[in-house]
């Protein structure tokens, strides 16, 4: 019996035996029409664990007529890299399959670049690290970077049957009989994970007795016990994290309830307290603003109840205050008006502080015409009085842009309208 785990055994050897990633391989797609072409140029391969970064590598690499070799950036050192170069420079052309690319450290990045500026070497990098983010410019620019996305529960289904019915390198040498509910819980339960999910049916067909006949079983309670629960298809620090927390916060200023619970499931289901309570903040501050002012207190209560309750009840106070926060109106213009004052600064659009607004707490102030012509606003009706604040350069700019999304930012508009008609 080969007691390689399924999963490996099941690897695609070329191009045409991938499930999934149509984008990239299905016909007339890039990666295609480089095997085609029998022209690859070195690439970074980059997605969630399990997806098949390597076995498609390893398919691209076995479509061509050129030897390939895999290494790991973390467990194979230098030395082992000379020694494919070695071999490439004996053919005249070699593919290096690496693994955990984002771990390639600079000894061993310097000692690849010329190659692969030469071409004596083409990379195949794999990563479920985002490129962008993980990998030295040096080598990231020398690579072109393709995206790989979860397999759809249809294309994980596909992978099963495959699995099931291949005598050679499956399951195929012993009959199984597997339930249509088995197979569609397996492709759903396994977050898009090819491996988790050919694991899972190896499990349940390795623990199940034959039947008389010399067959086996296997149903939805077989797989349940066998399927890792895949409960968050990313780690607090990886870049799925923060995709995560963009759709949540995306969802609460698109109003979208349903959508901004779900995407708190996944957080709350990753234990990530503090990166929920910091998001809640900014949201009821950035996106509700001066349309609900109460928010940002009423974001900070719930995080306070939350953090001394502790899960699973935190989830009690977070849900409430997601709900509010989507279903109140919104308005950024607080923070907008802010940046557009930064961005003059940032211009250079500034001028000199008018001399009656520059402190005056000093003896030669008078002397100098600090302070002498400010009108101290109690003094006046309404404590208000027509003087100039911005320096003369910026005088008549205005920042501001009421939102009247709620009758508290229209009460402040009729405000400001009066004032600035006053100011005149």
């Amino acid at each position: 019996m080969n007691k390689k785990p399924l999963a490996f055994r099941m690897r695609p050897k070329k191009i045409t035996d991938i499930i999934g990633q149509q984008h990239l391989v299905g016909e007339g797609k890039i990666l295609s029409r480089m095997v085609k072409a029998k022209h690859l140029t070195s690439m970074i391969l980059y997605g969630p664990p399990g997806i098949g970064k390597t076995s498609i590598a390893t398919a691209i690499a076995g479509s061509t007529k050129v030897s390939f070799r895999t290494l790991n950036a973390v467990v194979n050192n230098k030395k082992d890299m000379e020694i494919v170069v070695e071999e490439g420079k004996m053919s005249g052309k070699i593919i290096l399959i690496l693994d955990e690319v984002h771990r390639l450290d600079k000894a061993k990045q310097d000692f690849l670049l010329p190659h692969l500026e030469s071409g004596l070497v083409t990379l195949i990098g794999a990563t479920t690290s985002n490129p962008y983010h993980a990998i030295n410019p040096a080598i990231r620019s020398r690579c072109q970077i393709f995206e790989l996305k979860p397999l759809t529960p249809d294309e994980i289904i596909i992978a099963l049957r495959r699995a099931i019915t291949d005598k050679e390198n499956g399951l195929g040498e012993t009959p199984i009989n597997i339930s249509e509910e088995a197979l569609s819980f397996v492709a759903h339960a396994c977050g898009g994970d090819v491996r988790s999910a050919l694991s899972a049916i190896e499990l349940a067909v390795l623990s199940t007795d034959q039947d008389e006949e010399g067959s086996i079983s296997i149903d939805v309670a077989a797989v349940e016990e066998c399927i890792q629960k895949k409960s968050f298809a990313h780690d607090k620090d990886g870049d799925g994290h923060y995709d995560v927390l963009s759709a949540f916060q995306k969802s609460i200023r698109g109003s979208d309830v349903n959508a901004a619970l779900h995407y708190l499931g996944r957080l709350i289901e990753a234990g990530d307290l503090v990166s929920i309570s910091r998001r809640l903040l900014i949201i009821a501050y950035e996106d509700v603003g001066l349309a609900n002012p109460q928010a940002g207190g009423r974001a900070l209560d719930a995080i306070m109840v939350a953090e001394r309750v502790g899960f699973p009840e935190a989830r009690i106070p977070l849900a409430n205050i997601v709900v509010e926060l989507c279903l109140s109106p919104k308005s950024n213009s607080a923070y907008k008006a802010l940046d557009a004052a930064i961005d003059d600064i940032r211009n250079g659009k500034m001028g000199e502080i008018p001399d009656h607004l520059k402190d005056a707490h000093y003896s030669g102030a008078a002397k100098l015409g600090r302070g002498i012509e400010y009108l101290y606003p109690h003094n006046y009706e309404n404590s208000w009085i027509k003087q100039q604040y911005l320096p003369d350069r910026i005088k008549d700019r205005k920042y501001y842009v009421p939102k009247l999304t709620s009758k508290f930012e229209q009460t402040l508009a009729s405000v400001y309208e009066k004032l600035s008609k006053l100011s005149k």
